[in-house]
């Protein structure tokens, strides 16, 4: 592998931070955290993550949308400078500690009985369609946000879409060296100089923004807020993480579809878990949302082909640098839904593109009912069901209840002789 320059892992760091930054800041924006402390968590967690999992595996962990529901659960409409914001911020402290801690749980249990059962319960007729539904779920969003302005349908939004999606085309296959690489930063610049004379930028957020985050007093009494263990908000929370650690074993696998290696082997499922959920644990203590692996930068790897880990290293530095420096936060802010949109179509399409190359890539003989009756479950469940309650403030998610049944599937119907083409 040719390697690559300091200036050259910068420039591509800066590109995975621009795509995890959107769907980061988002979580505490509609839940009421900081987003400050969002983003160092985002990038503190990332770097932990890294030294859990011998800094082989190429993941950038950002804000976990699947904790939303319990989190608002313990928050409620309580916001920075309630009377009751740093009790009820303590209680979700606590909760999203236990979280973290349910993963270690899970890594050490795995790392017991072996890699080779959670493997068996994983084979490429599950993997493949969890991966196009991880995808296609995130599509509605992506098509939202490119063809829509406030709400409207716009043609202005449509021309922006169209030349964000130009330009990462012809740099994917027309440019040269290390340009090449680097066609979602090119997309964004040409993106936000089309937006200008649209009328599309707002630089409220850039002007309203201290130049150092954590000059706000406000910050500082949430970060140092000590958790309490409330059990109504451990339950509210906690659960959560036994459904996400589904879509993080998809995550990985997708991760490793991408780069072409597996991490499930080396360096073991029981060590990506482990990271996650002491990731989530660091986030709890400090006052930020659980993390997640993010399909958004494994979007990115898909695109240049550069699976280099320290370059994600690099884009968890500019997270922290983010999150301590508010106006560099917000320009990103300022950034056009058009311009992410359209981002987020080339990164989504990309990430269920994957699942189908390992579909074809296993040789799957879909003239086989094991193996179609099994896809088509997962794609109508995962694509299907928003999500379907557990209690009044736990829910499952589509693509976890089409990952569970795909796994049951898997294990209950038999295999066949047929159930992978000949040579």
């Amino acid at each position: 592998m040719k390697e690559r320059t300091m200036g050259q892992k910068i420039i591509l760091g800066i590109q995975h931070t621009l795509a995890m930054f959107g769907a980061t800041v988002l979580v505490p924006t509609l839940t009421g955290l900081n987003v400050s402390i969002t983003l160092l968590c985002a990038g503190l967690g990332t770097l932990l993550f890294h030294l859990v999992t011998k800094k082989k595996v190429p993941v950038f962990l950002g804000s976990s949308f699947a904790f939303m529901a319990g989190i608002m659960a313990v928050l409620g409409d309580s916001r920075v400078g309630d009377p009751d914001y740093l009790e009820r911020l303590a209680a979700l402290k606590g909760a999203l500690i236990v979280a973290g801690l349910v993963y270690v749980v899970f890594a050490l249990l795995i790392r017991i009985f072996g890699y080779e059962k959670v493997n068996k319960l994983l084979p490429p007729i599950v993997t493949g369609p969890v991966i196009i539904v991880i995808g296609l779920r995130l599509s509605a969003s992506a098509i939202s946000s490119a063809f829509y302005h406030d709400g409207v349908f716009s043609l202005r939004s449509i021309l922006v879409t169209v030349v964000v999606l130009a330009t990462v085309i012809i740099v994917s296959i027309w440019a040269k060296g290390i340009f090449n690489l680097m066609p979602i930063l090119f997309a964004i610049i040409v993106g936000y100089l089309v937006c200008l004379p649209l009328g599309f930028c707002d630089f409220t957020a850039v002007r309203q923004a201290h130049w150092i985050s954590f000059m706000d007093q406000a910050i500082y009494s949430q970060i140092l807020c000590l958790p309490v263990f409330r059990m109504d908000a451990i339950m509210a929370v906690a659960p959560i993480a036994l459904v996400t650690m589904i879509e993080h074993v998809g995550d990985i696998t997708t991760n490793g579809a991408v780069v072409g290696q597996n991490f499930f082997e080396d360096p073991g499922v029981h060590r990506t878990l482990l990271g996650d959920g002491l990731a989530t644990a660091l986030a709890g203590l400090l006052g930020g949302p659980a993390n997640t692996t993010y399909g958004e930068n494994t979007g990115v790897l898909a695109v240049t082909k550069v699976y280099d880990p320290s370059i994600i290293r690099i884009a968890a530095v500019f997270a922290i640098v983010l999150g301590t420096i508010g106006k560099f936060g917000g320009f990103i802010t300022s950034l056009p839904s058009p311009v992410t949109g359209a981002i987020s179509i080339v990164l989504y399409g990309m990430i269920s593109a994957v699942g189908v190359r390992i579909l074809i890539n296993s040789r799957l003989n879909f003239g086989n009912s094991r193996n179609l009756l099994t896809a088509a479950i997962i794609l109508v469940l995962g694509i299907g069901c928003d999500s379907i309650p557990i209690t009044s403030t736990v829910t499952i998610s589509g693509l976890a209840l089409a990952a569970v049944v795909g796994i049951l599937l898997g294990l209950i119907l038999p295999e066949g002789e047929d159930s992978v083409l000949s040579e």
